[in-house]
């Protein structure tokens, strides 16, 4: 059996490539929506991709179980467990609990594991070639390493009313029947690992066991009592803010994802092109890093920095429903291009028509900041918070509002127009991304140099009290 792991660290989401060596089949598993990898993983190994399924409706990125099964002619296999509100919207083979793709000597068994989405699924693997015992169980949302899929995503991000109680409950169920059932041994890998926001407490290695997660889980205690009760209590207590636009993409992963076939060539724009057109005709999303950009920026531009979170920043600060605009990547070059324009598509961003490669000839000025020394000689300044709310918790500027960075585009009616909005992260990085949006809004966004690390550390000194 070809057991292949994609991890991407930026959505820290995983997706599985599983195939049978001796028939030369394969299935995909929670892809993304770049068919490019699975395809060359497959090549190499001489296999050709049969099927393609998923563990649930996602909410963090954009699905690619429909545009890899596009590009290999491959049978498209989708839960049809949990209510009416969450199926899925387009035509798949249907799947229930106890239903099974059979890729030559492999068998996938659906388990309905419902808790963090009402159609959840997971998949046991056994190896027929070896065993008739499965071996592996791949997740999704259901178990992390050392947590489980948090319950209230549906309430936070999808528009839902109170769904975490009966999502708990669920969970609770599915671990108790639906996991510790299972022998010790069985590998376990599951859809996220540290950083995403599916859960609360996610290990950063990458698979464990049922005897692992039975013996030093954080809610083994409670399903060893059977203390529902205190585990839903323990569950729901502290998960952290979902970035809104979840919403946008439970709502099109459930219709089904556009599918982007072959891309249009990229077309290389020069800044003469540009001028007088950033933030009116397009959006300019300029990829250096944060200390060039702040040594000088185009107005308007969005500042996305090519980095390990280029795409999660990204989808806090574009919204594709709202705003059709074409969009313009700084970029070395075209193949730098044509990497960030895919990378954009896994959270369905997908109207990058083009690129520049300097931003010569356009005016550039230095986004507006503040010193810690002039903000506190300010009278009553309202302050903007974009961390997260378990960082606010840990300590923050008293009159701040919080307001986790994924959010704050939907919630511009909570802030002032009239004013300046002095804008924070705990290091930089987000309140530059932020700030950028912020004025490319139209408001008059300013940021705290240092942010809230410098603050803090000057409060700090402020409290000694010398010999």
């Amino acid at each position: 059996m070809l057991f292949k792991h994609f991890y991407d660290e930026d959505l820290a989401q995983g997706s599985y490539l599983i195939g049978c060596q001796v028939t030369g089949e394969a299935i995909v598993v929670d892809a993304w929506r770049e068919p490019a990898f699975y395809l060359e993983e497959a090549n190499r190994n001489g296999m050709k991709i049969v099927a393609v399924t998923e563990t649930h409706i996602h909410a963090d990125f954009l699905s690619g179980s429909r545009e890899l099964a596009s590009a290999t002619s491959a049978k498209l296999y989708l839960s049809d467990e949990g209510d009416v509100d969450w199926k899925y919207g387009f035509d798949a083979l249907k799947l229930y609990d106890g239903s099974e793709i059979k890729i030559g000597n492999i068998t996938l068994k659906a388990v309905h594991t419902p808790g963090h989405t009402p159609e959840h699924l997971s998949f046991l693997i056994t190896d027929g070639a070896a065993t008739n015992e499965p071996g592996f169980y791949l997740t999704g949302d259901f178990v992390f390493v050392g947590d489980v899929g948090r319950p209230d995503l549906l309430d936070e991000a999808a528009g839902a009313v109170d769904t975490r109680f009966a999502g708990a409950k669920q969970l609770f169920e599915s671990l108790k029947h639906k996991f510790l059932s299972l022998p010790d041994y069985v590998q376990v890998w599951p859809g996220h690992g540290a950083g995403s926001s599916c859960g609360k407490a996610l290990g950063a290695v990458a698979s464990t066991t049922v005897g692992y997660e039975r013996r030093f889980a954080w809610w083994a205690d409670y399903l060893a009592k059977n203390d529902e009760a205190g585990f839903i209590k323990a569950l729901l207590e502290g998960q952290p803010d979902a970035p809104l636009y979840f919403g946008r993409m439970k709502r099109q992963n459930k219709a089904g994802a556009a599918l982007l076939g072959k891309r249009p060539v990229l077309k290389e724009f020069t800044t003469s092109e540009l001028k007088d057109r950033i933030n009116k005709e397009v959006i300019l999303i300029d990829t250096r890093n944060r200390n060039d950009y702040l040594k000088g920026a185009v107005t308007g531009s969005l500042h996305i920095p090519d980095s390990k979170r280029f795409i999660t920043y990204a989808s806090y600060v574009i919204e594709p429903e709202k705003d059709s605009r074409p969009i313009i990547l700084l970029a070395a070059n075209e193949s730098e291009a044509k990497r960030l324009r895919s990378r954009l598509s896994f959270v369905g961003i997908d109207n990058v028509v083009g690129y520049v490669t300097s931003l010569e000839g356009l005016t550039l000025e230095p986004p507006p900041t503040l010193s810690l020394e002039a903000f506190e000689k300010l009278d009553s300044p309202f302050v903007l918070d974009v961390r997260t709310l378990t960082e606010y918790e840990a300590g923050h500027i008293e009159t701040a509002k919080q307001l986790h960075i994924g959010r704050v585009l939907y919630k511009l009616g909570e802030l002032p127009k009239n004013e300046p909005i002095i804008t924070h992260c705990q290091s930089g990085v987000r309140a530059t991304v932020a700030v950028s949006a912020l004025r490319a809004a139209g408001y008059n966004a300013v940021e705290l140099e240092g942010s809230y690390a410098t603050y803090a550390k000057a409060q700090k000194q402020k409290e000694v009290v010398p010999a």
